[in-house]
């Protein structure tokens, strides 16, 4: 708002160790970060993303890389608001086909929802969804975290850049004068309020149940200038088979992971994740050992990294993090943190901490 094939590692979660996500966020993160005096390539050379990687196009990165970019940024440029700058820095041209698909389309609300639909083609690190209020028939358009236990600092940057990129390319796509009816944000109001309302030219909201922008009937209903039925259907038919080509082992990894991970503390039964895919637990079985894991492996993973995103949160008891992470009690968490990492909770998240300083 891309999945590259793989074989799953048992110790770990796909979402997070494999690579996943086309890096356009993370592209206009460095030059971001350049014009403020900033390098980044020395972290992108320990993640093993050298210059020239960055500049492929078949270049895929993990959640895990993705974040500790965006949260060493933050802390290097010490700007809360790095989020809505990368996003109105971005341009269609960014997205490939997928931009060129959307400048063809018919109305900007349509082109929102053929960007919704094709949204893992673009790069997204959040999870977009889009409709009509019934209330007053305004278009809405929500995004979602994958792992609602992100890091606060690394979700606010994604939701605020997920926003500002939607205002900027409709701006640049449509009209300079558009601007949402208001903006929604689900985290708490920032120190700094001026850029918000510089940026969006609308009401903008926090603490709200959802992260949402609404958008006017007249808005959504705005012929697009660049509209090409042709154009527009001959684009379809490729990004179809991009999305055909990715929907392999990776992607069943991802979803399950990600339906885990919304899940938790409770976690979602083997036979409901069947239903859910509308196969049957053998053929899910097989699937996944096709992919070298199996749903425990895949639960476990998840777990883990819900742990390890827990214990940096130093307002957090033992006590909570076993029960935010689906365990028993300490106990069960102690041992398994054992198993994982050859220390205790506390140990771990000392060396988290220091890690990070």
């Amino acid at each position: 708002m891309s999945l590259a094939p793989g074989t799953a590692d048992p110790s770990g979660t796909s979402r997070s160790t494999s690579a996943t996500i086309q890096p356009n966020i993370l592209r206009y993160l460095v030059a971001v970060a350049d014009e403020r005096g900033v390098d980044l390539r020395p972290l992108l050379k320990q993640m093993g993303l050298d210059e020239t990687l960055m500049r492929s196009a078949a270049l895929r990165v993990s959640y895990r890389q993705g974040s500790a970019l965006i949260r060493r940024a933050l802390e290097l440029t010490g700007d809360e608001r790095l989020g809505l700058k990368v996003g109105a820095a971005q341009h269609l041209t960014a997205w490939g086909l997928l931009g060129f698909a959307l400048m063809a389309d018919d109305t900007l609300r349509h082109a929102i929802e053929t960007g919704v639909k094709y949204q893992n083609l673009s790069g997204a690190m959040v999870v977009w969804s889009a409709g009509v209020d019934e209330e007053d028939d305004a278009f809405v358009i929500r995004a979602d975290l994958p792992d609602p236990a992100m890091d606060p600092a690394v979700a606010a940057f994604l939701i605020e850049e997920a926003y500002a990129s939607v205002v900027t390319l409709s701006r640049l796509a449509v009209d300079p004068a558009f601007a949402p009816r208001a903006v929604e944000f689900s985290f708490p109001p920032p120190r700094q309020l001026d850029l918000y309302g510089a940026l969006f030219r609308c009401p903008v909201r926090f603490g709200t149940p959802a992260n949402r922008m609404v958008i006017d009937p007249a808005w959504a209903r705005i012929r697009m200038p660049g509209r090409d039925p042709v154009s527009y259907a001959s684009t379809l038919e490729t990004l179809d088979a991009q999305m055909a080509s990715r929907r392999d082992q990776q992607d069943l990894l991802e979803v399950l992971e990600v339906s885990v991970a919304q899940s938790l503390p409770v976690v979602p039964s083997f036979g409901e994740q069947a239903r859910r895919h509308a196969t049957s637990e053998r053929t899910l079985r097989r699937r996944l050992a096709d992919c070298g894991t199996t749903y425990e492996a895949l639960v476990e993973g998840v777990r883990r990294e819900r742990v390890e995103q827990l214990l940096l949160r130093p307002e957090l008891t033992l006590r909570d993090i076993a029960r935010r992470a689906g365990f028993s009690d300490e106990r069960a968490l102690r041992r398994a943190v054992r198993r994982w990492h050859g220390t205790s909770p506390a140990r771990l998240r000392e060396r988290m901490r220091a890690d990070r300083l």
